[in-house]
């Protein structure tokens, strides 16, 4: 691409873990009157993502008999217990071939804003760009559509941490608080509700 912004956006929405520190799917838990899953699907879609891609793989029914998920691409993913990596690669396996980039988001990050994912697609050019918390850099990000093939080749729990290594971030103000513990849990309540 590397010649302006991406102008096809895809998500993809990891959302298969077994939340087992958690003692309850975290796809369902509620904030701020809606679930977090749904929380995710949401705001990408008012980024502009098209399509939103959500990845499942552990409590699957539950999920689907709970969530909305009427506007998005359901990727269930088989191998979820390998970790992220195995998530991710059943994602871009669904993302359409036209994309210019994609957007790797978890459904436990209850800072994201549309304006955040808005924020990273308009510096996505010719490598990705990631969010940055707790001098760290993680998801979301967005990876242009040469970065596809590297994604769709991560296995067993390696994120895509390495591939955001030296890409350029943006600060994402409380994006460390992801809502995996109990504790966690309460403070995004606080926070957020």
């Amino acid at each position: 691409m590397c010649h302006g912004h991406p102008v096809k956006v895809a998500a993809v929405i990891l959302a298969a873990g077994a939340s087992t520190r958690l003692g309850e799917p975290k796809q369902l838990v509620r904030l701020g009157g809606e679930r977090l899953l749904e929380r995710s699907v949401r705001v990408a879609h008012e980024a502009g993502c098209a399509p939103v891609i959500v990845v499942l793989g552990a409590s699957v029914a539950a999920i689907q008999r709970k969530c909305d998920l009427r506007d998005v691409v359901l990727a269930i993913n088989p191998a979820w217990s390998e970790g992220m990596g195995s998530s991710i690669r059943c994602g871009m396996q669904v993302v359409p071939p036209d994309c210019d980039a994609t957007m790797l988001m978890t459904c436990d990050q209850p800072a994201v804003t549309p304006q955040h994912l808005r924020k990273l697609i308009s510096q996505c050019d010719c490598s990705p760009v990631a969010s940055t918390y707790a001098n760290r850099r993680g998801v979301p990000a967005c990876f242009p559509s040469e970065s596809f093939a590297e994604l769709g080749m991560l296995r067993g729990d390696e994120g895509a941490r390495h591939l955001l290594a030296s890409a350029l971030a943006i600060e994402l103000p409380g994006g460390e608080l992801d809502v995996d513990t109990p504790a966690a849990l309460e403070a995004a309540r606080a926070a957020y509700s």
